[in-house]
C-alpha cells in the first residue's frame, strides 16, 4: 500500500444521466485541472452514437454503467491509492472510488456530498443511476450496484451540503428521500445555512469522529445565474422555476472556502467533481464538425 499515492481518475460517464454532453464536459474539466502529481487513469466509456438508451430492470443504460463501474474499480485496484481525484461525468462516477476508499480505511470515512440534490434515490423511483449513487454508498438500492460497495458508509457519516428540497409536485420522491435520510441519519444543509460560514459542516464532521473524508462536488450546486457551465444554464431554455427540480444557490467561492475549511479539520482522501456542462464549448465543437476543411464538410466541394 502507498498511503500518499493520489490517483487521478478521468471518468467521462454520461449514460447515468442520459446526457452525452457530460463526456465533453469531463474531458474539458480534466484539461482545465492542474497537472497531476501521481498516476492517471481514464475509464473506458462508450462514445454516444445517437441511439436511445434502454432501461433494463429500472436502470437507464444498466449494462454500460455497470461495465464502467467495474472498469473503474479495476483501474483503482491496479494502483491501490491512498487518495483519489475523480473528474466526471455524471454523479455516478463517484460510486467505485468512494466505495474503495471506505473499504481501504475500514469504514472510517465520512462523505460530504456538495449537491443541490440528494442522489439518494434508486431504480424503485428513478431510472437515472446518477441519482442513486449516495444511496448505493449507504448500502441501499439495486443489488448489482451494491455489489461494488463492500463496506457501506456508516449511518451518520454522510452530509448533503447545498441541498434544496424538491417542489410539491415531486412529493413522492421527496418522501422517499426523507425516509431514507432519516433512517441513515444523513444531515442535509441548505445553501442559506452556509452563507459566510462552514460551521454546520464542521460541526457534523467533528461529530462523526471520522479521520478521513471524501467530497463529492456536483457543479449543479452552484447558482446557474453566476456560473454558466451547468445543466440548468442551457442557452435558449427557460430558467428553472420554484416548481421545477431545484437549481443550486451556492457560489464557487463559497464551495472553495468550505473545502479549504474541512481540509484543515480532516484528511481529505477523495474529491469527485461532476456534471460540468460547458455549453459554449459544446456548441463550438458541434459547429466545427460541420465546417469545410476541418469537419464533416471537408470532403465536399
Amino acid at each position: 500500500m502507498k498511503p500518499q499515492t493520489t490517483l487521478r481518475l478521468l471518468f467521462p460517464q454520461w449514460q447515468g444521466g442520459g446526457n452525452p454532453s457530460y463526456m465533453l464536459g469531463a474531458r474539458l474539466l480534466a484539461w482545465l485541472a492542474p497537472e497531476a502529481d501521481g498516476p492517471v487513469e481514464e475509464v473506458s466509456v462508450a462514445e454516444p452514437d445517437g441511439k436511445p438508451l434502454d432501461v433494463l430492470d429500472g436502470v437507464l443504460a444498466r449494462d454500460a454503467v455497470l461495465a464502467q463501474l467495474h472498469d473503474a474499480r479495476r483501474r483503482i485496484d491496479r494502483h491501490q491509492p491512498g487518495r483519489i481525484v475523480v473528474l466526471g461525468g455524471d454523479c455516478g462516477v463517484d460510486l467505485a472510488p468512494f466505495a474503495y476508499l471506505n473499504q481501504r480505511y475500514e469504514g472510517d470515512l465520512a462523505v460530504l456530498w456538495i449537491d443541490a440534490h440528494s442522489d439518494l434515490f434508486s431504480n424503485r423511483v428513478l431510472p437515472n443511476s446518477n441519482a442513486h449513487v449516495l444511496g448505493s454508498l449507504m448500502g441501499q438500492g439495486d443489488p448489482e450496484f451494491l455489489a461494488a460497495v463492500k463496506i457501506p458508509i456508516k449511518p451518520g457519516n454522510a452530509m448533503i451540503a447545498g441541498w434544496r428540497k424538491l417542489p410539491e409536485k415531486f412529493a413522492e420522491l421527496q418522501t422517499f428521500e426523507d425516509e431514507l435520510a432519516e433512517r441513515l441519519h444523513i444531515q442535509r444543509v441548505g445553501p442559506e445555512e452556509l452563507v459566510g460560514t462552514s460551521e454546520p459542516v464542521l460541526a457534523w464532521l467533528r461529530a462523526t469522529g471520522a479521520k478521513h473524508l471524501a467530497v463529492h462536488f456536483d457543479l449543479d450546486v452552484l447558482d446557474p445565474t453566476l456560473f454558466r457551465s451547468l445543466t440548468f444554464s442551457k442557452p435558449g431554455e427557460p430558467a428553472p422555476t420554484e416548481n421545477d427540480i431545484q437549481a443550486g444557490r451556492m457560489t464557487l467561492q463559497q464551495v472553495v472556502g468550505l473545502l479549504n475549511d474541512v481540509a484543515r479539520e480532516v484528511d481529505v482522501v477523495g474529491l469527485g467533481i461532476t456534471e460540468h456542462m460547458p455549453w459554449d464549448a459544446i456548441a463550438l465543437s458541434e459547429a466545427l464538425s460541420e465546417l469545410p476543411l476541418i469537419g464533416n464538410a471537408r470532403e465536399q466541394g
